[in-house]
């Protein structure tokens, strides 16, 4: 069986329309890509992928699913062959496990880590709103930098109680075990075994994992000790690899797509100020050496890089060095310098979004004719110097693997260089050819392949329309609103998705794949998360996976200007959300209780005695009431 770690790295890696694009012919369309469907002959398009989503569908055949279901509908894969497949194309190892009870502690341990993560999210970003001292302390600092309070809502910022034990004492008060406060780092422990707090006196800033669970922290101190280090960060652990996140990357993924362009800047403030600007697709390395994973993770959702620099000239030259691995992986790299004594975080709050996207517009330079003008201007005019920088851009310009765009390279830096342009082209080849070798040199490695499948469930039995169809909707508006704050009737700091899954307890679903959705939602509601549609587009169980993407999937998009041409307007169901989700709760419970009166009346019919009628009469009575009660609710709530 494979390791869900190694599962996420592989959902991780995989770009829908990279994979999809192997077999089908892919035309950009908006902001999805269409072909010709691969399930059955069509003359006109009805294939659909969206990168955004991460899902395709096909309105021909009715397939659709994640680029693991494409696999396994069109190759014919198992769950585990598809995912080898994948795993192979980007690389990732996958090695050989058979379940035993130690995989699933391992998978366990994992989780437990997430949920003492979240309970300590959680935790913090309440004392920091609800807390006289968090409010005097943490929230006056964030306001000072300019947060509002929908930014902080939004990033869960946090403050950890300048108190030993505070959030230790209350997280093992409410039965949290005390190795996963150690290895998650929140807690540390002396040497008389007892626990005291990692961040206390901080203000903090969780840390999201690519699908938005909390799995790390950044603490700040606010104190001017200069003893006190300035940022206390988690440790690595099973759930959290620093080299593989990129802070802020769950809230920029879709800004970025829709961008197509990733700003990168340094740290946590910087990524905060500049999304609360509108500007979103930003993402930060958190202080490190950019990785080969980091920009990977970006280069599945664009293939441009624009790094945002302090005025700083030292770290200037010192993050230059390490840029090369942004060229190799195949992106395009543009330099953002601002004027010294700001960053990202202060010219956004200086100048506003306005001005902040016309100085990168303005100062914007290539990272190539940025590393020559920089190095050139270091060397003056000591030749040796000057001969040492030609080799190092060309070693740079050797890493681009398009060569005709390492060719227009080449040409420009030869005129900034005042070098002939053979001299150049001619060391570049003798780099690439070396490097050939060296690759050719290597041992291939061996890709280790699972022993076990994961097992097919089913295919669920069909089950009356109209009570699928109800069932459905309820579906359909968690994915797309659960994660959203309740804004009626005064209700405040609710999402809909708990909201919904409380009101619905008490109702049976029949359709097996909806029932299974419900389930595995509440569970993941239980456990202090709100699901999205990620989770169940990547589920094992194909009949979810069905379910999810028929429901989010639209083969139409409304024209920007078709109300201007044609004065239609279309209702949107978010005007008035509490109808939306109350009608769809209640004409749901409504049938329910209608087939429920059908099954009295059946019954009634059939009583043998009157003792049995009383009671069943007494039954449908009551039944009646509920009905009439429920009608009159939709009567009030919703609009017709």
């Amino acid at each position: 069986m494979i390791l869900k770690s190694t599962i996420d790295r592989i959902m991780e890696a995989t770009d829908i329309v990279e994979v999809i694009g192997e077999f089908v012919q892919l035309k950009k369309r908006g902001a999805n890509y269409v072909g010709l469907s691969p399930f059955v002959n069509e003359r006109t398009p009805s294939f659909t992928v969206s990168p955004v989503k991460g899902i395709f569908k096909d309105f021909s055949s009715g397939k659709g699913g994640s680029a693991v279901t494409f696999l396994m509908e069109l190759e014919k894969f198992t769950y585990p062959e598809a995912l080898k497949w994948l795993a192979k194309k980007y690389s990732i190892e996958v090695e050989e496990t058979v379940e035993t009870a130690e995989n699933k502690e391992e998978e366990n341990r994992r989780e437990s880590l997430m949920i003492v993560s979240g309970f300590a999210a959680k935790f913090f970003h309440e004392s920091l709103l609800n807390t006289d001292e968090g409010k005097a302390i943490g929230l006056s600092y964030f306001k000072e930098r300019g947060f509002s309070t929908e930014t902080i809502k939004k990033f869960e910022l946090g403050y950890s109680p300048d108190q030993w034990e505070a959030f230790t004492g209350q997280a093992l008060k409410e039965g949290y075990l005390e190795e996963f406060l150690t290895e998650s780092g929140l807690s540390v422990k002396r040497d008389n075994g007892s626990l005291y707090d990692r961040y206390r006196g901080r203000v903090m800033f969780p840390i999201h994992s690519f699908t938005g669970r909390v799995i790390a922290f950044g603490g700040r101190t606010l104190k001017s000790d200069k003893n006190v280090p300035k940022y206390v960060n988690s440790p690595e652990s099973e759930i959290y690899h620093k080299s593989n996140i990129l802070y802020g990357l769950h809230f920029a993924r879709k800004a970025i797509r829709e961008e197509d362009n990733c700003y990168l800047v340094e740290g946590y403030a910087d990524v905060i100020s500049v999304h609360q600007a509108g500007i979103e697709n930003v993402v930060a390395s958190s202080g490190t050496s950019l990785t080969v994973e980091q920009i990977r993770l970006i280069g599945r959702l664009t293939k441009n890089i624009t790094i945002l620099y302090d005025g700083d000239a030292a770290g200037i030259k010192a993050a230059v060095r390490g840029l090369d691995l942004i060229l190799e992986e195949g992106l395009n790299v543009k330099v953002v310098l601002f004027p010294d004594g700001h960053d990202p975080d202060s010219y956004v709050r200086l100048v506003g979004t306005a001005g902040f996207k016309k100085h990168i517009d303005d100062n914007k330079k290539d990272f190539i004719l940025f590393k020559t003008s920089l190095l050139l201007k270091e060397a003056g005019n000591d030749p040796i110097k000057k001969s040492e920088v030609i080799r190092d851009i060309v070693e740079s310009i050797a890493k681009i693997p398009d060569s005709i765009k390492a060719s227009v390279f080449i040409k420009e830096c030869s005129h900034i260089l005042q070098i002939d342009e053979r001299a150049l082209l001619s060391e570049l080849n003798k780099m690439r050819q070396a490097k050939a070798k060296k690759d050719s040199q290597q041992p291939n490695g061996r890709m280790i392949t699972p022993v076990e499948d994961y097992p097919l469930v089913e295919e669920p039995v069909e089950e009356a329309k109209e009570t699928f169809s109800q069932e459905k909707e309820i579906v359909r508006l968690l994915l797309l609103y659960g994660n959203k704050m309740i804004d009626w009737d005064g209700i405040a700091n609710t999402y809909i998705g708990p909201f919904m899954v409380a009101e619905l307890n008490d109702v049976d679903f029949e359709h097996p794949a909806a029932k299974e959705f419900i389930r595995l939602y509440s569970k993941e509601v239980e456990n202090g998360v709100l699901p999205e549609d990620q989770h169940f587009i990547h589920y094992p169980d194909k009949d979810i996976v069905d379910l999810v993407v028929t429901l989010i999937a639209t083969k139409y998009t409304l024209s920007e200007n078709w109300y201007e041409m044609h004065k239609i307007l279309v209702s949107d169901e978010q005007a008035n959300m509490k109808a939306t989700i109350l009608g769809a709760i209640f004409h749901l419970k409504k049938h329910k209780v209608g087939k429920m009166l059908q099954t009295l009346r059946d019954e009634l019919q059939n009583a043998v005695t009157d003792e049995d009628q009383d009671i069943l009469l007494t039954q449908y009575m009551r039944m009646k009431k509920v009905e009439k009660t429920i009608s009159d609710y939709l009567g009030s709530v919703i609009i017709k």
